[in-house]
Parts: structure tokens; C-alpha cells; sequence
């Protein structure tokens, strides 16, 4: 904000500058035009054949130009506006200037004081009408004097002023636009002025209770990796133990050594599994399955391993193209599936199982759906804190990075778990 200021103030400052320069030019730069055109007639008048009659003509004319100057600055030095004295003045510097450049061609540098500020002293019905009179002065001098000797000068002289004409339209246009800008610049700036004035009376206000915000994030930062920790040993080490267990029962009861063996090498793989991924959890790594596929080929692998754990037939399915997304999100789809896959293995009782992961656009889809008892959404009992597990574990994931879940299910009618999230593709 204080750098805002600083323009503001810094765009106001050249403005104001500018405006002062102007002020000096229009009150100083008539005299030093006028003294300039009279040098310039002094050096030329043989050349152009003033004579006596001339001279005297010319001297009370720039006397008179001299005095109207007096009086005009005679007021205060503020900027003029549209007035019959503004009116008068410039008229009256108009006739001084024609008569010296009709006596003098190179009088036509006092002349050229009628471009300048004409919108500062005419009304918007006589600005057109001062400045087509300046042209014809200035045409007149540029094209050898007033008045046009012969037919030729008659066309020069005509042409000029169509040239002059032309470039007064070009000059105003452009000025126009350039007023424009200033005024929009100006209203600019003083909003900006103002909503920094208002800005900084909020920041002092409201100093103690940033302090307090930023306390309050702390803690909430402390609570929400509490959370995580435990939704990360719910979905690791809780579901590794799990699977750990149902191996074992099948040990016990199983009368074959070979079968006894496999069932053995697969609870020491789930442990050695889950003991990664409470070492990854607890570093906040991506999940393990992650580390060298992708999140298709993770899931994959996924939906094939329960198959084989728990008997279930289990596809999987892409459809769209797929991105390689932000760790997050990518770690938040497999955790959802691993969840959705432990509740299936727990309550469903189902005979097959899909999981379909989509790439739509600027989402992804996750589904996943069984054949299963299914059961009443509505009869669940409520958990305390939203980040609970189960169901509330994964919609809490969802919701955490900006997506959504929703279940769909009845008594006897399977089970779908949909969750939508954003599509952020990877930063390399």
C-alpha cells in the first residue's frame, strides 16, 4: 500500500509540475515571442520592404501587445477559464498579431501564441473559429506575407491553410484524448488516494486483532496436523493391521502348509507396507503407491491387490485423458479409494466392485461402486469434528482441497462413493 502512495503522490507531484510550466509559458512566453518576432523584423525588415510608414505602424502595434499583456496578467495567477475578458484578450492578441505579420511575415512567431491555451479562453462555440483565425495568419506568413501576391499565391496560401487546418484537427483530436487521460488519470489517482487513506485507518484499527488471527491460524494449524496425523494412521496403519489380522485368521484355520506360507508372506508384506507409509505419514510424503506410478497406475494396483486379498472381483477403469495432478490431489483420490476400498472389505459383503476415475475438463471424478448390501445413509450416526474418519474421513479430504464427496446407497442396493475435485496439474 505504501507503494501505491508513493505512485499516487509521485503521479500528482509531475501533474502539478507540469501545470506550473504551462502557468510560466502562458504568462512569460508572449513577451519572449513578441521580443523574438521584433528581432527577427529588425533583421529582415529591408528584406521585406518595411518602410518608415511601417516601422511606425509596427512599434505602437507591439507597444499595444506589450500593454494587453500588462493587463492580462495583471490578475492573480490562476488558471483562466472562458470569460468576456478571456474572450477580449484573446481577440485583441489575434488583431495585433495579423496586423504585425501582414507588416512582417516573421511577426508569425507572436502570431503562433493563438494555438496555445485556446480552450483555456474561448468558449467550446468560438474555440474552432480562434484557432481557423491563428491558421490564417500563420498561412499567410509561410506562404510569403499577407497578402498573396498573384494567382499562385492565392493557391499557396489556400493549400496552407487546408494544411494547417488539418493538422489543428490531428492536434486537437490528439489533445482530447490526452485530456482524457489526464482527467481519468486525476479520478484515478484520488481514488486511490482515498481508498488508501481507508485502508490504512483499517490496518491500524485492526492491528491487535491480526496479531490475534495469527494465533488463532496457529493453533488451528496445530489441529488440523493432528487431524491429518490421525486420518493418515487410520488409512495406513488401522487398515494395514486389518489386513494383517484377516491373513493371520486364515492361517489359523488353514490345513494346507503351502497355503499357510503365502498367507504368511502376505501379512509380513501389509506389515512392511504399513510401516512405510506411518514413516511417509508421518513426514507428510506422498503415499507410497505414488512414489514411482501414477495415479492411474497406483489405483490400478490398488483395486488389483484387494481383489486378491479379499476375493471380490474389482476392476478398474480410466476414462479421459490423464494429467499428472498436484501431489495432493493425487494423494487425496488414492486415500479416498484405499478407504473406500477398507469400508467395501468391511460392511459391503459385495461380489464385484469398480473404480472409475475420470478426467473431465477442469475436474477429475472418482467412483466407486459395489453390488453390496448397501445400507441408509441417513441412519448413520453423526461423528463429532469434521475431520472424522470412515465417510467423514474422506469427505473431510475432499473438502480440504477444495473438492466434494457424496454417497449413494440403500438397504440391499450397493454402495457408490463419488468424489469431485479440481483438476491442478502438477507444477514442475
Amino acid at each position: 500500500m505504501a507503494d501505491t502512495g508513493a505512485v499516487s503522490t509521485s503521479s500528482a507531484d509531475t501533474a502539478k509540475m507540469i501545470e506550473q510550466r504551462w502557468a510560466q509559458f502562458h504568462r512569460w512566453g508572449p513577451y519572449a515571442l513578441l521580443a523574438f518576432s521584433v528581432v527577427m523584423a529588425l533583421a529582415t525588415g529591408d528584406l521585406v520592404g518595411m518602410g518608415r510608414g511601417d516601422w511606425y505602424v509596427s512599434w505602437a502595434l507591439v507597444g499595444s501587445g506589450v500593454a494587453l499583456q500588462l493587463w492580462w496578467g495583471r490578475p492573480a495567477p490562476t488558471p483562466p477559464e472562458p470569460s468576456p475578458a478571456a474572450i477580449a484578450y484573446y481577440a485583441l492578441r489575434w488583431a495585433i498579431a495579423f496586423a504585425l505579420a501582414w507588416i512582417n511575415p516573421f511577426f508569425a512567431f507572436y502570431a503562433v501564441l493563438g494555438y496555445f491555451g485556446a480552450e483555456r479562453l474561448l468558449p467550446p462555440r468560438l474555440l474552432k473559429p480562434g484557432l481557423f483565425a491563428t491558421a490564417v495568419t500563420m498561412s499567410g506568413s509561410q506562404s510569403g506575407g499577407l497578402p498573396p501576391d498573384g494567382e499562385l499565391g492565392w493557391i499557396v496560401f489556400g493549400g496552407l491553410i487546408a494544411v494547417n487546418v488539418a493538422l489543428l484537427t490531428v492536434f486537437a483530436h490528439l489533445a482530447a484524448q490526452e485530456d482524457e487521460r489526464a482527467r481519468v488519470q486525476t479520478a484515478t489517482i484520488i481514488e486511490l488516494e482515498r481508498t488508501n487513506t481507508a485502508l490504512q485507518q483499517a490496518m491500524d484499527e485492526n492491528a491487535a486483532l491480526h496479531a490475534q488471527l495469527l494465533l488463532q491460524a496457529r493453533e488451528a494449524g496445530v489441529a488440523d496436523e493432528r487431524r491429518r496425523l490421525a486420518a493418515e494412521i487410520h488409512d495406513t496403519i488401522a487398515q494395514g493391521l486389518t489386513g494383517i489380522i484377516a491373513q493371520l485368521q486364515v492361517v489359523a484355520n488353514a490345513e494346507d502348509e503351502q497355503l499357510a506360507k503365502e498367507h504368511l508372506d502376505r501379512a509380513a508384506a501389509l506389515a512392511r507396507h504399513s510401516l512405510g507409509e506411518a514413516r511417509r505419514s508421518v513426514h507428510n510424503l506422498s503415499p507410497t503407491a505414488l512414489e514411482h506410478d501414477t495415479l492411474p497406475e497406483a489405483l490400478k494396483k490398488t483395486v488389483a491387490e484387494w481383489a486378491e486379498r479379499t476375493g471380490v472381483r474389482a476392476d478398474f477403469t480410466l476414462t479421459g485423458t490423464a494429467e499428472h495432478l498436484h501431489d495432493e490431489i493425487e494423494a487425496t483420490l488414492l486415500r479416498i479409494v484405499q478407504e473406500a476400498l477398507s469400508n467395501a472389505a468391511r460392511h459391503a459383503g459385495a461380489a464385484r466392485l469398480g473404480v472409475t476415475l475420470s478426467f473431465m475438463g477442469d475436474e477429475v471424478t472418482l467412483d466407486v461402486r459395489d453390488d453390496g448390501r448397501g445400507f441408509d445413509p441417513l441412519a448413520l450416526p453423526a461423528r463429532s469434528g469434521a475431520g472424522g474418519f470412515g465417510l467423514d474421513g474422506m469427505r473431510a479430504r475432499a473438502e480440504r482441497i477444495a473438492g466434494s464427496l457424496t454417497v449413494e446407497s440403500e438397504p440391499g442396493g450397493g454402495t457408490a462413493v463419488s468424489a469431485r475435485v479440481p483438476l491442478v496439474r502438477h507444477e514442475h
